[in-house]
Protein backbone atom coordinates (compact mmCIF):
# COMPACT_ATOMS: atom_id res chain seq x y z
CA UNK A 1 0.00 0.00 0.00
CA UNK A 2 2.70 2.93 1.10
CA UNK A 3 4.34 1.34 -2.17
CA UNK A 4 1.23 2.30 -4.40
CA UNK A 5 0.43 5.29 -2.71
CA UNK A 6 4.24 6.31 -3.24
CA UNK A 7 3.43 5.78 -7.26
CA UNK A 8 0.38 7.35 -7.05
CA UNK A 9 2.05 10.30 -5.51
CA UNK A 10 4.91 10.42 -7.96
CA UNK A 11 2.57 9.98 -10.40
CA UNK A 12 0.27 12.80 -9.56
CA UNK A 13 3.45 14.98 -9.28
CA UNK A 14 5.15 13.74 -12.24
CA UNK A 15 1.29 14.82 -14.47
CA UNK A 16 1.70 18.40 -12.37
CA UNK A 17 4.76 18.78 -13.37
CA UNK A 18 4.62 17.61 -17.06
CA UNK A 19 1.37 20.21 -17.38
CA UNK A 20 3.17 23.32 -15.86
CA UNK A 21 5.45 24.00 -18.86
CA UNK A 22 2.85 23.42 -21.22
CA UNK A 23 0.78 26.48 -19.57
CA UNK A 24 4.57 28.54 -18.90
CA UNK A 25 4.38 28.26 -22.76
CA UNK A 26 1.34 29.37 -23.36
CA UNK A 27 1.47 32.45 -21.43
CA UNK A 28 4.91 33.30 -22.95
CA UNK A 29 3.31 32.84 -26.67
CA UNK A 30 0.72 35.34 -25.60
CA UNK A 31 3.05 37.74 -24.01
CA UNK A 32 4.41 37.85 -27.28
CA UNK A 33 1.46 38.17 -29.32
CA UNK A 34 0.25 40.74 -27.20
CA UNK A 35 3.60 42.32 -27.40
CA UNK A 36 3.43 42.54 -31.39
CA UNK A 37 0.20 43.39 -31.39
CA UNK A 38 1.03 46.42 -29.15
CA UNK A 39 4.23 46.87 -31.56
CA UNK A 40 1.63 47.33 -34.54
CA UNK A 41 -0.64 49.63 -32.61
CA UNK A 42 0.97 52.52 -30.58
CA UNK A 43 -1.97 54.01 -29.81
CA UNK A 44 -3.40 51.33 -27.61
CA UNK A 45 0.15 50.67 -26.16
CA UNK A 46 -0.51 54.79 -24.63
CA UNK A 47 -3.73 53.92 -23.27
CA UNK A 48 -3.20 50.51 -21.63
CA UNK A 49 -0.08 52.89 -20.28
CA UNK A 50 -2.64 55.40 -19.05
CA UNK A 51 -4.75 52.87 -17.66
CA UNK A 52 -1.85 51.45 -15.89
CA UNK A 53 -0.89 54.64 -14.10
CA UNK A 54 -3.96 55.24 -12.55
CA UNK A 55 -4.49 51.51 -11.24
CA UNK A 56 -1.37 50.79 -9.34
CA UNK A 57 1.58 53.28 -7.94
CA UNK A 58 3.90 50.71 -9.30
CA UNK A 59 3.43 51.79 -13.10
CA UNK A 60 4.02 55.59 -12.31
CA UNK A 61 8.02 54.80 -14.19
CA UNK A 62 5.14 54.73 -17.53
CA UNK A 63 4.57 58.62 -17.09
CA UNK A 64 8.66 58.77 -18.34
CA UNK A 65 8.39 56.91 -20.98
CA UNK A 66 5.02 59.30 -22.07
CA UNK A 67 6.62 62.40 -21.80
CA UNK A 68 9.34 60.70 -24.12
CA UNK A 69 6.82 60.24 -26.46
CA UNK A 70 5.02 63.65 -26.03
CA UNK A 71 8.30 65.54 -26.49
CA UNK A 72 8.91 63.95 -30.09
CA UNK A 73 6.13 66.48 -31.43
CA UNK A 74 8.99 68.14 -33.11
CA UNK A 75 9.80 65.00 -35.06
CA UNK A 76 6.23 64.71 -36.71
CA UNK A 77 5.23 61.39 -34.05
CA UNK A 78 1.72 61.12 -34.67
CA UNK A 79 1.59 59.55 -31.10
CA UNK A 80 2.82 62.58 -29.31
CA UNK A 81 -0.62 63.96 -29.34
CA UNK A 82 -1.94 61.46 -27.72
CA UNK A 83 0.29 60.83 -25.15
CA UNK A 84 -0.05 64.27 -24.45
CA UNK A 85 -3.91 64.29 -24.07
CA UNK A 86 -3.50 60.91 -21.81
CA UNK A 87 -0.85 62.95 -19.84
CA UNK A 88 -3.15 65.49 -18.86
CA UNK A 89 -5.90 63.04 -17.87
CA UNK A 90 -3.05 61.28 -15.94
CA UNK A 91 -2.32 64.59 -14.19
CA UNK A 92 -6.00 65.71 -13.40
CA UNK A 93 -6.76 62.36 -12.13
CA UNK A 94 -3.97 62.60 -10.05
CA UNK A 95 -4.54 66.03 -8.86
CA UNK A 96 -8.00 65.17 -7.69
CA UNK A 97 -6.89 61.93 -5.72
CA UNK A 98 -4.72 64.35 -3.94
CA UNK A 99 -1.33 62.12 -4.76
CA UNK A 100 0.44 65.70 -5.75
CA UNK A 101 -0.61 67.56 -2.43
CA UNK A 102 1.81 67.54 0.38
CA UNK A 103 0.65 65.86 3.21
CA UNK A 104 1.69 65.90 6.83
CA UNK A 105 3.28 62.46 8.58
CA UNK A 106 3.82 60.25 5.83
CA UNK A 107 6.95 58.39 5.31
CA UNK A 108 10.38 59.33 3.69
CA UNK A 109 9.68 56.98 0.45
CA UNK A 110 6.17 58.47 0.55
CA UNK A 111 7.73 62.11 0.41
CA UNK A 112 10.15 61.16 -2.39
CA UNK A 113 7.53 59.56 -4.44
CA UNK A 114 5.62 62.90 -4.21
CA UNK A 115 8.20 65.08 -5.02
CA UNK A 116 8.87 63.11 -8.01
CA UNK A 117 5.48 63.29 -9.19
CA UNK A 118 5.47 67.28 -8.84
CA UNK A 119 8.63 67.30 -10.93
CA UNK A 120 7.21 65.25 -13.64
CA UNK A 121 3.81 67.20 -13.56
CA UNK A 122 6.46 70.28 -13.80
CA UNK A 123 8.01 69.35 -16.30
CA UNK A 124 4.62 67.89 -18.04
CA UNK A 125 3.33 71.69 -18.10
CA UNK A 126 6.95 73.38 -19.59
CA UNK A 127 6.29 70.99 -22.28
CA UNK A 128 2.41 72.03 -22.60
CA UNK A 129 3.47 75.77 -22.91
CA UNK A 130 6.47 74.70 -25.75
CA UNK A 131 2.74 73.48 -27.53
CA UNK A 132 2.03 77.42 -27.64
CA UNK A 133 4.27 78.78 -30.02
CA UNK A 134 3.82 75.63 -33.15
CA UNK A 135 0.83 76.78 -35.15
CA UNK A 136 -1.08 73.59 -35.99
CA UNK A 137 -1.00 72.46 -31.93
CA UNK A 138 -0.81 76.24 -30.14
CA UNK A 139 -4.75 76.11 -29.91
CA UNK A 140 -4.75 72.07 -28.82
CA UNK A 141 -1.83 73.07 -26.24
CA UNK A 142 -3.95 76.18 -24.76
CA UNK A 143 -6.98 73.89 -23.87
CA UNK A 144 -4.76 71.22 -22.65
CA UNK A 145 -3.25 73.84 -20.39
CA UNK A 146 -6.34 75.29 -19.13
CA UNK A 147 -7.85 71.91 -18.20
CA UNK A 148 -4.39 71.46 -16.07
CA UNK A 149 -4.75 75.14 -14.56
CA UNK A 150 -8.27 74.24 -13.68
CA UNK A 151 -7.46 71.09 -12.29
CA UNK A 152 -5.00 72.62 -10.17
CA UNK A 153 -6.98 75.41 -8.70
CA UNK A 154 -9.74 73.02 -7.37
CA UNK A 155 -7.58 70.38 -5.92
CA UNK A 156 -3.84 71.34 -5.38
CA UNK A 157 -4.05 74.18 -2.91
CA UNK A 158 -5.79 74.50 0.52
CA UNK A 159 -9.43 74.54 0.64
CA UNK A 160 -9.67 77.21 3.37
CA UNK A 161 -8.07 80.11 1.04
CA UNK A 162 -8.72 80.97 -2.05
CA UNK A 163 -5.77 80.47 -3.92
CA UNK A 164 -5.56 81.08 -7.90
CA UNK A 165 -2.98 78.97 -10.15
CA UNK A 166 -1.14 82.48 -10.55
CA UNK A 167 2.30 80.95 -11.63
CA UNK A 168 0.79 79.20 -14.57
CA UNK A 169 -1.33 81.63 -15.93
CA UNK A 170 1.05 84.15 -16.25
CA UNK A 171 3.05 81.69 -17.85
CA UNK A 172 0.28 80.84 -20.48
CA UNK A 173 -0.42 84.39 -20.87
CA UNK A 174 3.55 85.01 -21.75
CA UNK A 175 3.39 82.19 -24.03
CA UNK A 176 0.28 83.75 -25.51
CA UNK A 177 1.87 87.51 -26.02
CA UNK A 178 5.21 86.09 -27.56
CA UNK A 179 2.96 83.24 -29.56
CA UNK A 180 3.16 84.18 -33.90
CA UNK A 181 -0.35 82.73 -33.93
CA UNK A 182 -3.36 84.96 -33.62
CA UNK A 183 -5.65 81.75 -33.79
CA UNK A 184 -4.31 81.15 -30.06
CA UNK A 185 -4.99 84.51 -28.98
CA UNK A 186 -8.46 84.72 -30.81
CA UNK A 187 -9.15 81.10 -28.59
CA UNK A 188 -7.92 82.65 -25.14
CA UNK A 189 -9.92 85.62 -25.62
CA UNK A 190 -13.39 83.69 -26.81
CA UNK A 191 -13.52 80.92 -24.70
CA UNK A 192 -11.62 81.65 -21.35
CA UNK A 193 -11.17 85.18 -20.97
CA UNK A 194 -14.50 86.85 -21.62
CA UNK A 195 -16.31 83.98 -20.51
CA UNK A 196 -14.57 83.67 -16.67
CA UNK A 197 -14.30 86.63 -14.82
CA UNK A 198 -11.64 85.16 -13.34
CA UNK A 199 -9.40 84.75 -15.84
CA UNK A 200 -10.08 88.02 -16.74
CA UNK A 201 -8.93 89.38 -13.69
CA UNK A 202 -6.02 87.60 -13.81
CA UNK A 203 -5.68 87.80 -17.75
CA UNK A 204 -5.35 92.06 -16.61
CA UNK A 205 -3.27 91.60 -13.72
CA UNK A 206 -0.38 89.66 -15.29
CA UNK A 207 -0.07 91.58 -18.32
CA UNK A 208 2.12 94.20 -16.81
CA UNK A 209 4.12 91.80 -15.47
CA UNK A 210 4.97 89.86 -18.17
CA UNK A 211 5.47 93.00 -20.75
CA UNK A 212 7.93 94.18 -17.76
CA UNK A 213 9.48 90.99 -17.85
CA UNK A 214 9.43 90.43 -21.68
CA UNK A 215 11.11 94.12 -21.51
CA UNK A 216 14.43 92.96 -20.37
CA UNK A 217 14.94 90.51 -22.43
CA UNK A 218 15.09 90.12 -26.54
CA UNK A 219 11.53 90.95 -27.34
CA UNK A 220 9.49 90.82 -30.50
CA UNK A 221 9.08 93.71 -32.74
CA UNK A 222 5.40 93.45 -32.68
CA UNK A 223 4.97 93.23 -28.61
CA UNK A 224 2.21 95.83 -28.78
CA UNK A 225 0.27 94.43 -31.57
CA UNK A 226 0.18 90.72 -29.57
CA UNK A 227 -0.75 92.72 -26.48
CA UNK A 228 -3.29 94.65 -27.73
CA UNK A 229 -4.86 92.17 -29.54
CA UNK A 230 -5.08 90.35 -26.64
CA UNK A 231 -6.65 92.56 -23.96
CA UNK A 232 -9.01 95.11 -26.60
CA UNK A 233 -11.22 91.94 -26.83
CA UNK A 234 -11.93 92.20 -23.50
CA UNK A 235 -14.87 95.84 -23.03
CA UNK A 236 -17.18 94.35 -21.01
CA UNK A 237 -16.98 96.04 -17.52
CA UNK A 238 -18.77 95.05 -15.15
CA UNK A 239 -21.26 96.97 -14.02
CA UNK A 240 -21.53 96.12 -10.13
CA UNK A 241 -20.11 92.76 -8.14
CA UNK A 242 -23.64 91.25 -8.56
CA UNK A 243 -22.01 90.83 -12.70
CA UNK A 244 -19.00 88.69 -11.14
CA UNK A 245 -20.33 85.34 -10.65
CA UNK A 246 -19.26 82.97 -13.75
CA UNK A 247 -15.40 82.28 -12.15
CA UNK A 248 -13.04 78.90 -14.01
CA UNK A 249 -11.85 78.02 -10.52
CA UNK A 250 -14.33 78.29 -7.20
CA UNK A 251 -14.48 81.50 -6.47
CA UNK A 252 -13.33 82.72 -3.11
CA UNK A 253 -15.60 82.63 -0.05
CA UNK A 254 -15.22 86.27 0.90
CA UNK A 255 -17.27 88.83 -0.98
CA UNK A 256 -14.47 91.28 0.08
CA UNK A 257 -11.77 89.19 -2.20
CA UNK A 258 -9.87 91.38 -4.95
CA UNK A 259 -11.27 88.81 -7.28
CA UNK A 260 -15.21 89.66 -6.47
CA UNK A 261 -14.89 93.36 -6.61
CA UNK A 262 -15.33 95.85 -9.80
CA UNK A 263 -12.95 98.07 -8.55
CA UNK A 264 -10.30 95.93 -8.12
CA UNK A 265 -11.34 94.47 -11.55
CA UNK A 266 -11.23 98.29 -13.48
CA UNK A 267 -8.14 98.95 -11.32
CA UNK A 268 -6.45 96.03 -12.83
CA UNK A 269 -7.45 96.56 -16.29
CA UNK A 270 -6.49 100.29 -16.01
CA UNK A 271 -2.71 99.02 -14.96
CA UNK A 272 -2.22 96.55 -17.96
CA UNK A 273 -3.81 99.18 -20.78
CA UNK A 274 -1.15 101.99 -19.41
CA UNK A 275 1.58 99.23 -19.70
CA UNK A 276 0.57 98.18 -23.83
CA UNK A 277 -0.04 102.46 -24.07
CA UNK A 278 3.54 102.68 -23.01
CA UNK A 279 4.59 100.48 -26.08
CA UNK A 280 2.98 102.07 -28.38
CA UNK A 281 5.22 104.03 -30.31
CA UNK A 282 4.76 104.67 -34.15
CA UNK A 283 1.31 106.59 -35.26
CA UNK A 284 -0.30 103.59 -36.11
CA UNK A 285 -0.01 102.21 -32.65
CA UNK A 286 -0.90 105.31 -30.95
CA UNK A 287 -3.96 105.28 -33.58
CA UNK A 288 -5.02 102.13 -32.86
CA UNK A 289 -4.92 102.91 -29.18
CA UNK A 290 -7.55 106.24 -30.08
CA UNK A 291 -9.89 104.18 -31.85
CA UNK A 292 -10.96 102.34 -29.09
CA UNK A 293 -9.76 104.80 -26.64
CA UNK A 294 -13.69 106.35 -25.70
CA UNK A 295 -15.82 102.41 -26.43
CA UNK A 296 -13.37 100.32 -24.68
CA UNK A 297 -10.47 101.89 -22.94
CA UNK A 298 -11.39 104.72 -20.66
CA UNK A 299 -14.91 102.91 -18.74
CA UNK A 300 -12.07 100.74 -17.22
CA UNK A 301 -10.01 103.27 -15.94
CA UNK A 302 -11.00 104.51 -12.57
CA UNK A 303 -8.62 107.71 -12.44
CA UNK A 304 -9.27 108.36 -16.32
CA UNK A 305 -7.62 111.58 -15.57
CA UNK A 306 -4.10 109.06 -16.21
CA UNK A 307 -4.93 109.00 -20.13
CA UNK A 308 -4.79 113.06 -20.17
CA UNK A 309 -0.68 113.02 -21.06
CA UNK A 310 -1.25 110.15 -24.13
CA UNK A 311 -4.34 112.02 -25.36
CA UNK A 312 -2.96 115.49 -25.18
CA UNK A 313 0.26 114.78 -26.57
CA UNK A 314 -1.73 112.97 -29.32
CA UNK A 315 -4.23 115.80 -30.01
CA UNK A 316 -0.89 118.33 -30.14
CA UNK A 317 -0.35 116.03 -33.02
CA UNK A 318 -2.09 117.13 -35.22
CA UNK A 319 -3.57 115.37 -38.42
CA UNK A 320 -6.01 112.14 -38.24
CA UNK A 321 -4.45 111.29 -34.82
CA UNK A 322 -5.70 114.71 -33.39
CA UNK A 323 -9.02 113.60 -34.92
CA UNK A 324 -9.12 110.23 -32.85
CA UNK A 325 -8.04 112.27 -29.58
CA UNK A 326 -10.82 114.51 -30.05
CA UNK A 327 -13.83 112.65 -28.23
CA UNK A 328 -10.57 111.27 -25.54
CA UNK A 329 -10.11 114.88 -24.78
CA UNK A 330 -13.53 116.44 -24.27
CA UNK A 331 -14.32 113.66 -22.30
CA UNK A 332 -11.64 114.81 -19.60
CA UNK A 333 -12.46 118.14 -20.10
CA UNK A 334 -16.37 117.50 -19.56
CA UNK A 335 -16.18 115.03 -16.77
CA UNK A 336 -13.09 115.47 -15.10
CA UNK A 337 -12.86 119.23 -15.18
CA UNK A 338 -9.04 118.72 -17.33
CA UNK A 339 -7.89 122.33 -17.73
CA UNK A 340 -7.09 122.73 -21.56
CA UNK A 341 -7.60 126.18 -22.51
CA UNK A 342 -6.46 125.48 -26.07
CA UNK A 343 -9.07 122.64 -26.92
CA UNK A 344 -10.76 124.80 -29.62
CA UNK A 345 -8.30 126.91 -31.09
CA UNK A 346 -6.65 123.24 -31.51
CA UNK A 347 -10.11 122.44 -32.76
CA UNK A 348 -10.62 125.31 -34.94
CA UNK A 349 -6.68 124.62 -36.91
CA UNK A 350 -8.01 120.85 -37.83
CA UNK A 351 -10.85 122.66 -39.89
CA UNK A 352 -9.11 122.24 -43.48
CA UNK A 353 -8.98 121.03 -47.14
CA UNK A 354 -8.14 117.96 -46.04
CA UNK A 355 -11.18 117.32 -43.31
CA UNK A 356 -13.54 117.03 -45.91
CA UNK A 357 -12.23 114.34 -47.81
CA UNK A 358 -10.98 112.37 -44.98
CA UNK A 359 -12.25 108.91 -43.93
CA UNK A 360 -12.97 109.81 -40.57
CA UNK A 361 -14.63 112.86 -41.70
CA UNK A 362 -18.45 111.79 -40.29
CA UNK A 363 -16.96 110.93 -37.26
CA UNK A 364 -15.53 114.34 -36.66
CA UNK A 365 -18.61 116.32 -37.74
CA UNK A 366 -20.64 114.06 -35.14
CA UNK A 367 -17.80 114.76 -32.45
CA UNK A 368 -18.06 118.98 -33.81
CA UNK A 369 -21.55 118.64 -33.56
CA UNK A 370 -21.23 117.83 -29.78
CA UNK A 371 -18.26 120.30 -28.77
CA UNK A 372 -20.70 123.27 -30.66
CA UNK A 373 -23.78 122.40 -28.37
CA UNK A 374 -23.47 124.25 -25.70
CA UNK A 375 -25.45 127.31 -25.47
CA UNK A 376 -23.22 129.15 -23.34
CA UNK A 377 -19.93 129.34 -26.30
CA UNK A 378 -18.98 132.73 -27.17
CA UNK A 379 -21.02 133.86 -30.47
CA UNK A 380 -17.83 135.31 -31.93
CA UNK A 381 -16.25 131.75 -31.67
CA UNK A 382 -19.25 130.05 -33.13
CA UNK A 383 -18.95 132.17 -35.86
CA UNK A 384 -15.26 131.51 -36.72
CA UNK A 385 -16.52 127.72 -36.99
CA UNK A 386 -19.37 128.74 -39.46
CA UNK A 387 -17.31 130.82 -41.67
CA UNK A 388 -13.99 128.64 -41.98
CA UNK A 389 -16.58 125.53 -43.06
CA UNK A 390 -18.24 128.07 -45.41
CA UNK A 391 -15.24 129.37 -47.01
CA UNK A 392 -14.04 125.62 -47.09
CA UNK A 393 -17.48 124.12 -48.86
CA UNK A 394 -16.51 126.06 -51.94
CA UNK A 395 -14.14 123.90 -52.81
CA UNK A 396 -15.21 120.85 -51.14
CA UNK A 397 -16.76 117.51 -52.78
CA UNK A 398 -20.73 117.48 -53.20
CA UNK A 399 -21.15 114.72 -50.68
CA UNK A 400 -19.48 117.17 -47.78
CA UNK A 401 -21.44 119.93 -48.91
CA UNK A 402 -24.55 118.31 -48.60
CA UNK A 403 -24.28 118.28 -45.03
CA UNK A 404 -21.99 121.27 -44.37
CA UNK A 405 -24.82 123.47 -45.12
CA UNK A 406 -27.21 121.53 -42.61
CA UNK A 407 -24.68 121.75 -40.04
CA UNK A 408 -24.48 125.48 -40.20
CA UNK A 409 -28.25 125.68 -40.25
CA UNK A 410 -28.51 124.10 -36.98
CA UNK A 411 -25.79 125.98 -35.43
CA UNK A 412 -27.47 129.47 -36.86
CA UNK A 413 -30.61 128.02 -34.23
CA UNK A 414 -28.88 126.92 -32.05
CA UNK A 415 -26.18 130.67 -31.33
CA UNK A 416 -29.00 133.30 -32.66
CA UNK A 417 -26.48 135.34 -32.23
CA UNK A 418 -24.09 134.19 -35.40
CA UNK A 419 -27.51 135.01 -37.69
CA UNK A 420 -26.07 138.61 -38.49
CA UNK A 421 -24.04 136.44 -40.45
CA UNK A 422 -26.54 136.13 -43.04
CA UNK A 423 -28.43 139.46 -42.60
CA UNK A 424 -24.69 141.64 -42.90
CA UNK A 425 -26.62 144.56 -45.10
CA UNK A 426 -24.59 147.85 -45.69
CA UNK A 427 -27.75 150.42 -44.07
CA UNK A 428 -25.19 153.84 -44.40
CA UNK A 429 -24.47 155.65 -47.46
CA UNK A 430 -21.06 155.39 -47.26
CA UNK A 431 -21.22 151.61 -46.98
CA UNK A 432 -22.84 151.18 -49.73
CA UNK A 433 -21.04 153.78 -52.26
CA UNK A 434 -18.26 152.00 -50.98
CA UNK A 435 -19.10 148.70 -52.11
CA UNK A 436 -19.87 150.06 -55.29
CA UNK A 437 -16.61 151.50 -56.23
CA UNK A 438 -14.09 149.18 -54.39
CA UNK A 439 -16.03 145.99 -54.09
CA UNK A 440 -17.11 143.66 -50.88
CA UNK A 441 -13.88 143.40 -48.58
CA UNK A 442 -14.64 140.39 -46.54
CA UNK A 443 -13.45 141.51 -42.93
CA UNK A 444 -12.85 137.69 -41.86
CA UNK A 445 -9.24 136.54 -41.05
CA UNK A 446 -8.71 132.68 -42.28
CA UNK A 447 -5.34 132.88 -41.30
CA UNK A 448 -5.95 133.94 -37.74
CA UNK A 449 -5.00 130.51 -35.49
CA UNK A 450 -7.46 131.71 -32.43
CA UNK A 451 -10.99 131.72 -33.55
CA UNK A 452 -12.11 134.59 -30.93
CA UNK A 453 -9.96 136.83 -33.25
CA UNK A 454 -10.74 136.11 -36.47
CA UNK A 455 -13.72 138.72 -37.42
CA UNK A 456 -15.74 135.92 -38.74
CA UNK A 457 -18.90 137.48 -36.50
CA UNK A 458 -18.48 140.63 -38.51
CA UNK A 459 -18.53 138.70 -42.05
CA UNK A 460 -21.24 136.97 -43.82
CA UNK A 461 -21.76 134.11 -45.14
CA UNK A 462 -21.51 135.02 -49.07
CA UNK A 463 -19.95 131.72 -49.61
CA UNK A 464 -23.26 129.79 -49.32
CA UNK A 465 -25.04 132.02 -51.48
CA UNK A 466 -22.12 131.20 -54.31
CA UNK A 467 -23.32 127.56 -53.71
CA UNK A 468 -27.08 128.25 -54.65
CA UNK A 469 -25.53 128.08 -58.52
CA UNK A 470 -23.22 125.12 -57.87
CA UNK A 471 -23.35 122.47 -60.72
CA UNK A 472 -24.28 119.62 -58.79
CA UNK A 473 -28.27 120.15 -58.32
CA UNK A 474 -28.83 118.77 -54.94
CA UNK A 475 -25.99 121.02 -53.68
CA UNK A 476 -27.40 123.92 -55.04
CA UNK A 477 -31.55 123.18 -53.93
CA UNK A 478 -29.75 122.27 -50.44
CA UNK A 479 -27.97 125.80 -49.85
CA UNK A 480 -31.04 127.76 -50.70
CA UNK A 481 -32.36 126.76 -47.10
CA UNK A 482 -30.24 129.66 -46.32
CA UNK A 483 -32.31 132.11 -47.96
CA UNK A 484 -35.34 130.99 -46.66
CA UNK A 485 -37.52 131.74 -43.42
CA UNK A 486 -35.79 129.60 -40.61
CA UNK A 487 -39.17 127.23 -39.94
CA UNK A 488 -37.50 123.89 -39.62
CA UNK A 489 -36.33 123.34 -35.98
CA UNK A 490 -33.18 121.29 -37.06
CA UNK A 491 -31.80 118.70 -39.19
CA UNK A 492 -30.78 115.63 -37.95
CA UNK A 493 -27.08 115.41 -39.07
CA UNK A 494 -27.32 111.53 -39.81
CA UNK A 495 -29.45 112.02 -42.78
CA UNK A 496 -26.48 113.66 -44.71
CA UNK A 497 -23.47 112.61 -43.02
CA UNK A 498 -22.57 109.01 -44.97
CA UNK A 499 -23.36 111.12 -48.08
CA UNK A 500 -21.01 109.74 -51.03
CA UNK A 501 -20.72 110.39 -55.08
CA UNK A 502 -22.05 107.21 -55.28
CA UNK A 503 -24.89 107.73 -53.05
CA UNK A 504 -25.44 111.23 -54.49
CA UNK A 505 -25.53 109.54 -58.01
CA UNK A 506 -28.21 106.63 -56.82
CA UNK A 507 -30.02 109.33 -56.02
CA UNK A 508 -30.45 111.33 -59.34
CA UNK A 509 -30.51 108.15 -61.25
CA UNK A 510 -33.72 107.17 -59.34
CA UNK A 511 -36.08 110.37 -59.69
CA UNK A 512 -38.77 109.81 -61.99
CA UNK A 513 -37.96 112.22 -65.04
CA UNK A 514 -41.71 113.55 -65.72
CA UNK A 515 -40.58 115.48 -69.28
CA UNK A 516 -37.73 114.81 -70.90
CA UNK A 517 -35.53 118.26 -70.81
CA UNK A 518 -35.21 120.10 -74.45
CA UNK A 519 -31.91 119.59 -75.42
CA UNK A 520 -30.83 122.40 -78.60
CA UNK A 521 -27.36 122.16 -80.35
CA UNK A 522 -25.69 122.50 -83.83
CA UNK A 523 -23.63 120.23 -85.73
CA UNK A 524 -20.71 122.19 -87.21
CA UNK A 525 -20.21 121.73 -91.16
CA UNK A 526 -16.46 122.38 -90.39
CA UNK A 527 -13.92 121.84 -87.20
CA UNK A 528 -10.65 121.75 -88.59
CA UNK A 529 -11.01 123.83 -91.57
CA UNK A 530 -12.31 127.45 -91.78
CA UNK A 531 -16.03 128.10 -92.49
CA UNK A 532 -17.11 129.31 -96.41
CA UNK A 533 -17.42 133.11 -96.24
CA UNK A 534 -21.09 132.53 -97.64
CA UNK A 535 -21.88 130.91 -94.22
CA UNK A 536 -21.54 133.61 -92.74
CA UNK A 537 -20.52 131.27 -89.48
CA UNK A 538 -17.77 131.90 -87.40
CA UNK A 539 -14.69 129.60 -87.69
CA UNK A 540 -13.65 127.24 -84.62
CA UNK A 541 -11.14 128.51 -82.05
CA UNK A 542 -9.32 125.12 -83.04
CA UNK A 543 -8.92 126.20 -86.52
CA UNK A 544 -8.30 130.26 -84.98
CA UNK A 545 -5.29 128.76 -82.82
CA UNK A 546 -3.85 125.97 -85.24
CA UNK A 547 -3.73 126.52 -89.33
CA UNK A 548 -3.97 123.11 -90.33
CA UNK A 549 -4.02 124.15 -94.25
CA UNK A 550 0.05 125.38 -94.58
CA UNK A 551 2.22 122.83 -95.03
CA UNK A 552 3.95 123.83 -91.72
CA UNK A 553 1.27 124.31 -88.78
CA UNK A 554 1.93 127.52 -86.80
CA UNK A 555 0.59 127.89 -82.85
CA UNK A 556 -0.38 131.52 -82.07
Amino acid sequence: MPTAVKSDAVKRKRTLNSDFPQKRRRSVSEEESESESDDEDPNAKILLMEQGILESRKNYNDIVALQKTMNEFRNGNPESMLSTVALCRVFVRLLAQGSLTPKRNISEKETVVLQWLRDQYEQYKAALLQLLGFEELAVTGLTLCMKVLKAEGQYLYDKVDYTFPRAFLEEIVSGIITSEHEDVRSAYVQEYAEQYDDIRYFTFKLVKTVLEKLADHHVPADLFDRAFALISSLDGVPASADELEDFYVPKPKKKSHNVRSVVQHRRQAEEAWQAVMNLAESKDQRKRVLDIMSTVIAPWFTRPELLADFLTSSYDAGGSMSLLALSGVFYLIQERNLDYPSFYPKLYSLLNRDILHSKHRSRFFRLLDTFLASTHLPAALVASFIKRLARLSLSAPPSAIVFVVPWIYNLFKRHPLCTFLMHRVPRSVEGKSQIEENGFEDPFLPEVADPMETRAIESCVWELVQLQSHYHPNVATIAKIISEQFTKHSYNMEDFLDHSYASLLEAEMAKNVKKAPVVEFHIPKRIFLPQDPASEASDSLLVKLWDFGGSSSKAI
